[in-house]
């Protein structure tokens, strides 16, 4: 991934963030692994909805056939991708959100 992807993706992260900042705040998280865990777990869902435009014209083979089944079982499929994307270390989003999540606290 070039520099440029990279710094999309971490302002389009960082604008989801801050458009959110003023909503209603979470409960505080009672430990620093349960920050960290919501971080990963939020970097997992933006990682599958980014991954989801790829998967969406393939097509189903044989002996699946495709259909309302093929299309719950892909998308489940490709949030499963995300989920492995972070926890393999993901691109860095969970970084930026676990920093965000203890600087809301310090605030609140």
């Amino acid at each position: 991934m070039n520099n440029i992807s990279k710094d999309l993706i971490f302002t389009q992260a960082q604008n989801a963030m801050l458009s959110g900042y003023d909503q209603i705040r979470p409960n505080k998280a009672k430990t620093i692994t349960q920050a960290r865990e919501v971080a990963q777990e939020f970097e997992a869902v933006f990682i599958g909805q980014m991954l989801q435009p790829l998967f969406k014209n393939l097509g189903a083979e044989k002996p699946f056939g495709g259909g309302s089944s093929e299309a719950m079982w892909r998308s489940m499929q490709v949030d499963e991708y995300g989920k492995a994307i972070s926890k393999a270390g993901g691109i860095g989003i969970a970084d930026a959100v676990f920093k965000e999540i203890l600087k809301m606290q310090e605030i609140s």
